[in-house]
């Protein structure tokens, strides 16, 4: 026998390598995600340990005996790996790579969505058809935005599994229904009116403030927390804005319309108003309407009115407007002055 056959021998499909080290056989095994080491001084016991061990590995795997290829074993052991440890894996991503707000709502998305059903599946339990059928069950019950956000995240999720464990994602013929969703509409002028006059008459109310701001200025509501007001202008900073980005802070200038109901509106109530206050007084006006149609009837009138419309994308806090024609490098280059930018508001003085 040639010496570079001498220490080995065949478990099954597998080649092992043995040496006889300091009056001891050993043999070590590292292949596929396997990492076997069996030693003793008679070669046949150092053998028989090692199929054990071999045997005890595979049974955990769920292989009842070892006639099953390394790669298959290497598969069947990634597919026990806990679903929770790759959506935890995926929730430190988003930590470092999104603002605090976003990755909050990724939490409860783990935490109501996941964590709630699946803590005990497997990676390989995580199958199409589950999973399928868990977001058929969401839009059963009508959540058709949750279900799409969640189908999201069920799909990232295992773009990791399958770049880490070679093994194909169930996403890619899971279908959701189609779902068009609702479209906001700007206030009718009979709304606008309607809707200021409670704020005028509920001045005691919080929310008051709050959505004449959002009203004549088309901020979002996470937006109010951080207006400021100087030579009749207010400024705030987008919250539009990506993680690791400079704050952009724009300008929007006080319009005629505006200036009606100025004596009524408290801009540091406005400024601490929950988010949650301004949508319920809102709803009880308009049960059918959202808040942030206030900010599609600000554009809408600006628009109505006529003022340029890049400088209606600039008070928005849009980077893109399909209305607006001219390309994204010449708006970059454009800069309004404010003298401009107070006579474009002037411009959005109707009645109501």
């Amino acid at each position: 026998m040639l010496d570079k056959y001498k220490n080995l021998f065949a478990c099954s499909d597998r080649i092992v390598h043995y040496r006889f080290h300091k009056g001891v056989y050993e043999a070590h095994y590292r292949r596929y995600g396997l990492d076997i080491y069996a030693c003793a001084k008679d070669f046949n016991e150092m053998r028989e340990k090692f199929i054990r061990k071999l045997l005890n590995i595979t049974a955990n795997a769920g292989i009842m005996c070892l006639d099953v290829s390394p790669k298959e074993l290497m598969r069947r052991k990634n597919v026990n790996i806990p679903f929770m440890n790759y959506v935890n894996e995926w929730l430190k991503i988003k930590k470092q790579t999104v603002k605090e707000s976003t990755y909050k709502e990724y939490e409860r998305t783990a935490e109501y969505n996941f964590r709630k059903n699946f803590a005990k599946h497997t990676v390989g339990q995580m199958t199409r058809s589950v999973i399928q059928d868990y977001l058929f069950g969401i839009v059963k019950e009508g959540k058709h935005r949750t279900a799409e956000k969640v189908h999201l995240a069920f799909t990232c999720i295992f773009d990791l599994i399958s770049e880490d464990l070679g093994i194909s994602s169930p996403m890619k013929k899971i279908v959701l229904p189609y779902y068009e969703a609702k479209k906001g509409n700007a206030l009718t002028k009979d709304e606008e009116k309607q809707l200021v006059e409670y704020c005028l008459s509920h001045r005691e109310n919080e929310a008051s403030s709050a959505i004449l701001v959002l009203l004549y200025f088309g901020l979002r509501r996470s937006e109010l927390k951080t207006i400021e007001i100087k030579d009749e202008t207010l400024t705030c900073v987008t919250s539009k804005t990506k993680l690791g980005r400079n704050e952009v802070k724009r300008t929007i200038p006080f319009t005629p319309v505006f200036k009606r109901v100025l004596k009524s509106v408290d801009f540091e109530k406005a400024k601490r108003t929950n988010v949650h206050t301004i949508q319920t007084t809102f709803k009880k006006i308009f049960p059918n309407h959202h808040v942030h149609e206030l900010r599609y009837t600000f554009i809408t009138r600006a628009k109505e009115a006529g003022c340029n419309q890049e400088v209606v994308m600039l008070w928005a806090g849009h980077s893109f407007d399909k209305d607006v024609k001219t390309s994204v490098v010449d708006r970059g280059y454009t800069d309004y002055s404010k003298e401009y930018m107070k006579a474009e508001a002037q411009k959005i003085n109707y009645i109501i």
